[in-house]
């Protein structure tokens, strides 16, 4: 709770000095420290302005799924950078969880990385503000920085699919973990459904980065079992509604809906629904 609490306060600190340009503000961009971590253990804490002598910036044209155009971006590639931290083991890890500044945190397969091309953007290529209008979260106006983690993606049919799934924005933290390590409270009761499985696999691409589920997962958005399910406050066509079109329940929510470019994406929701159910019997109080 003391770390989360003091990550928020970093973060507003850190939107006031982009917001009004203060003439001299305490700290620069370049001096925020990128903590990566190894299953818990801090291996290096670098500051932004130190990336440049380690890997070669690029000018990297992406469908920014977030406004749903294309942008470009000044970005370093992310696995010569994993390469200096960690040495060529990371490629052997199951997971890499990225921490934003908005409690944001996916866990994204180390898989992606060996098979598709993953950026840190760090400026605009225009010199324009590092901001986005994110259309996905009632076009909310949001801070890109320090570090922005984008695919290569206008040539691959797979991460357009993908939409926004694993790119967080205001990224200070990267650490290779392995899932169920990690977040033991997120798995399934023995025995469970075979769509509540599947719904356990969506829920950890497209849910978890922002909600928890016994305390773990992301910190931007409420928990969803503990003490009391999501399942069972909320009528199912209205928790169907909640997924698929969020502005349709709550007027001027930031919540995104389940991304369109998903296949099947009706049924999608409803093995999410079901994992739910089968989380709903399997409560764990969270540990702060």
């Amino acid at each position: 709770m003391i770390i989360r609490i003091a990550k928020n306060l970093r973060y507003v600190l850190f939107t006031l000095v982009i917001t009004f340009s203060l003439p001299t503000p305490a700290f620069s961009q370049n001096d925020i420290g990128i903590e990566f971590k190894d299953h818990g253990r801090t291996v290096k804490t670098l500051p932004l302005g130190d990336f440049s002598a380690i890997v070669a910036a690029a000018s990297l044209k992406v469908f920014e799924a977030h406004e749903r155009k294309e942008r470009t971006y000044k970005a370093y590639p992310v696995r010569p950078l994993l390469d200096y931290i960690f040495g060529k083991g990371w490629e052997q890890a199951e997971e890499i969880v990225f921490t934003s500044m908005d409690g944001y945190q996916p866990s994204i397969p180390v898989a992606k990385f060996l098979t598709h091309d993953a950026y840190l953007a760090f400026a605009s290529t225009d010199d324009a503000p590092f901001t986005l209008t994110n259309v996905l979260q009632n076009n909310e106006l949001v801070q890109l920085g320090p570090l922005y983690l984008v695919w290569d993606n206008l040539q691959s049919k797979t991460l357009l699919t993908d939409g926004a799934s694993g790119m967080p924005y205001q990224v200070i933290g990267v650490e290779l973990t392995a899932f169920a390590t990690r977040f033991p409270n997120l798995s399934l009761p023995a025995q469970a459904s075979a769509p509540a499985q599947r719904g356990f696999l969506h829920f950890r691409k497209h849910c978890m980065a922002c909600h928890t589920i016994n305390g773990e997962g992301g910190g931007k958005a409420p928990e969803l079992n503990y003490p009391a399910s999501v399942v069972e406050y909320l009528k199912p066509e209205y928790l169907t509604r909640w997924i698929m079109s969020p502005v349709s329940v709550r007027y001027n929510t930031v919540m995104p809906p389940l991304a369109k470019e998903i296949p099947n994406r009706a049924q999608v929701a409803e093995e999410i629904i079901a994992y739910l159910k089968a989380m709903s019997v399997a409560k764990r109080k969270p540990v702060l």
